[in-house]
């Protein structure tokens, strides 16, 4: 099993990867599909050193000693850690990325990407196929999804950018929710949050039913085929928009939940 010590900026080339994974502290990350050769480029790093496996059954690992997947989240250890490192690697090959504070972006994937950092923001640009993503602090954006998304957080904020979800997941407590979304037929959107707010944008003619539920906070929609009700200890605003063939679900306690309408065609 070929192994390398990164101690200083380097460029590797590796013959086939099959599966990557990636932990870092600080700096920033770039993991990238391509069609060419799978490389590893360190362009800047503190001590100590990263450590670089690649298995024979074409498992990638890049990540330091002492930095667990189990542990990262609960990562605290003295010293930046700093790196600087871009990864390419094929488009179909699972991917998992863990970050402390570093900032990173993971790119064109189409199978399986899991994510996980503690204050690091993270951008998922162009990325399909099965999605997880979990952070403390940390906020995640996602532009062009197309597939599954599972998000939890603390107080991370979520954005999605034009996303067309199969199924969209969000468990937080105070992050933000931000999503401008396309629902296919079979789409299924569920967030939950205490008192991080939710607001969220479907195009002018969509096909979904929609149920909000709060407890103090505020629930609003720009459709008014969705009826408002006030019972003891509840707020809802639900309805069918459309042939109701989607479905989209946002539950909260005291956060505010705002749908809005896009542009007419």
């Amino acid at each position: 099993m070929p192994q390398w010590t990164i101690e200083k900026p380097e460029q590797l080339t590796f013959d086939s990867v099959r599966k990557l994974n990636v932990r870092i502290v600080a700096g920033k990350l770039a993991v990238l599909a391509s069609d060419g050769p799978p490389t590893l480029e360190v362009t800047e790093i503190d001590s100590p050193p990263l450590l670089v496996t690649h298995d024979d059954d074409g498992t990638l690992t890049v990540t330091y000693k002492d930095l667990t997947w189990d542990g990262l989240l609960g990562w605290l250890r003295p010293g930046q850690r700093r790196a600087t490192l871009a990864l390419t690697v094929p488009k179909n090959c699972p991917v998992n990325v863990g970050v402390v504070s570093a900032s990173a972006v993971v790119a064109g994937f189409e199978d399986r990407t899991s994510v996980r950092s503690v204050s690091g923001e993270i951008v998922l640009d162009g990325v399909s196929g099965e999605i997880n993503a979990d952070t403390v602090s940390g906020d995640v954006e996602s532009r062009g999804l197309v597939g599954d998304l599972s998000f939890k957080s603390v107080s991370g904020d979520l954005t999605v950018a034009q996303g067309t979800p199969r199924r969209l997941s969000v468990t937080t407590i105070s992050g933000r929710i931000t999503a401008d979304l396309e629902l296919p037929p079979t789409g299924h959107v569920t967030m939950n949050s205490v008192s991080g707010d939710i607001v969220l944008r479907l195009p002018h003619a969509v096909e979904t039913d929609v149920k909000f539920r709060s407890t103090s906070g505020r629930l609003d929609a720009a459709f008014p085929e969705l009826d408002y009700s006030v019972q003891p200890g509840a707020k809802t605003l639900g309805g069918r928009i459309g042939g109701g063939m989607a479905s989209l679900t946002a539950n909260t306690v005291s956060a505010d939940v705002t749908l809005l309408k896009g542009a007419q065609a």
